[in-house]
C-alpha cells in the first residue's frame, strides 16, 4: 500500500509509521490523518506485527494543524463557513468503547502498542497525538507545547481528559494556559514522556525496546493489558477487578498461556503465536 504523507516499514515484527512531512515540520493535515489510520490499520492487520513506532521524518515529530488550514479558519466570519470539509471519521474498530472512536481519540483501539518515538517538535494536535500513543520516548532535543492558547483556541480533541491523567492537575494547568514551550528534562520530570534518550541513539534504543516487546513476550497479553488499562479509566476499582476476573479465564485457555509456562520451565526463548 502507499500513502501520500507517511512511510511504512515493517522490521522484527515492528511497524514503523513515520509523518512525512519534513519540510512542514509534519505538520498535521487531512492526508496525514487518512494515512496514519490506514497505516494503523495495516500494522493491526497483519499478524506479523506486534509492536507499532510512530515517529515523524526531518527534524520534527508534528507541529500540530497545518496551519494553512488554521489561516482558512480565521479568515471565516463564523470559523466554519471556510472549513474544509470532513466526512465523519469511521470507527477504527465499532466493538471499542465509544470513547476510543472519535476523530482523534482511537489510538487506543489499536490492539497493538504505540510507541511514540518523539524526535523533535511534538505541539499542538501533534502532542495529542503522541498523548493517545501507549508510551512517549523523546529525543533529547524534542520540545513540546499545547500551543492553543498562544492561537485563540480550547484544550482541543481531550487533552484536558489526558494531560491531567498524565503529569497532574497543576502541571496540566500550566502546560495548557501558558502553552509555553517545555523541553525533555522537564517533561521527563512531569511524566509527559517515559524516557529522554541521546537523540542520536533514539530510534536505535526505541527499536531495541520495540523488539524486545514483539520477541519476549505475549502478544495476547498486551492486547489484552491495553484493552483493559484504557478501559479502567472509565472504571471503579471494582469494576476492573470484575473485568479481569472475567478475562483470566480466556488467559487460561490460550495458546500464549501453554507457551508461557512451556519455554520458562524448558529454559528456552519463548515462541508465542499472540492466540
Amino acid at each position: 500500500m502507499s500513502y501520500e504523507d507517511v512511510m511504512y516499514q515493517v522490521e522484527d515484527g515492528i511497524a514503523v509509521v513515520t509523518l512525512n512531512r519534513p519540510d512542514k515540520l509534519n505538520a498535521w493535515r487531512a492526508e496525514m490523518d487518512r494515512d496514519v489510520r490506514a497505516a494503523m490499520r495495516q500494522a493491526s492487520s497483519d499478524p506479523n506485527v506486534r509492536v507499532i513506532v510512530l515517529t515523524g521524518a526531518g527534524r520534527g515529530f508534528c507541529a500540530g494543524a497545518d496551519m494553512n488550514n488554521l489561516q482558512t479558519l480565521a479568515g471565516s466570519s463564523d470559523g466554519k463557513t471556510q472549513r474544509p470539509a470532513q466526512a465523519p471519521a469511521e470507527p477504527f474498530d465499532p466493538k471499542a468503547d465509544e470513547n476510543f472512536n472519535r476523530r482523534y481519540s482511537w489510538f487506543p483501539a489499536v490492539p497493538r502498542p504505540i510507541i511514540a518515538a518523539i524526535n523533535g517538535p511534538c505541539a499542538g494536535l501533534g502532542l495529542i497525538m503522541s498523548l493517545y500513543a501507549d508510551m512517549r520516548f523523546a529525543s533529547d532535543k524534542a520540545v513540546f507545547t499545547t500551543a492553543f492558547a498562544r492561537r485563540g483556541l480550547i484544550a482541543e480533541h481531550g487533552i484536558s481528559w489526558l494531560l491531567p491523567r498524565l503529569v497532574g492537575m497543576a502541571h496540566a494547568a500550566d502546560l495548557l494556559y501558558s502553552a509555553r514551550t517545555v523541553r525533555a528534562p522537564e517533561a521527563l520530570a512531569m511524566g509527559l514522556v517515559s524516557r529522554v534518550i541521546a537523540h542520536e541513539q533514539l530510534m536505535t534504543e526505541v527499536m531495541n525496546y520495540a523488539r524486545m516487546l514483539a520477541t519476549e513476550v505475549s502478544p495476547r497479553s498486551m492486547r489484552e493489558m491495553k484493552r483493559e488499562m484504557w478501559h479502567a479509566q472509565f472504571q471503579t476499582l471494582g469494576q476492573a477487578i470484575d473485568e479481569a476476573n472475567g478475562d483470566m479465564a480466556g488467559s487460561f485457555l490460550s495458546e500464549d498461556f501453554k507457551e508461557g509456562v512451556a519455554h520458562f520451565v524448558e529454559k528456552r526463548p519463548a515462541r508465542f503465536s499472540g492466540r
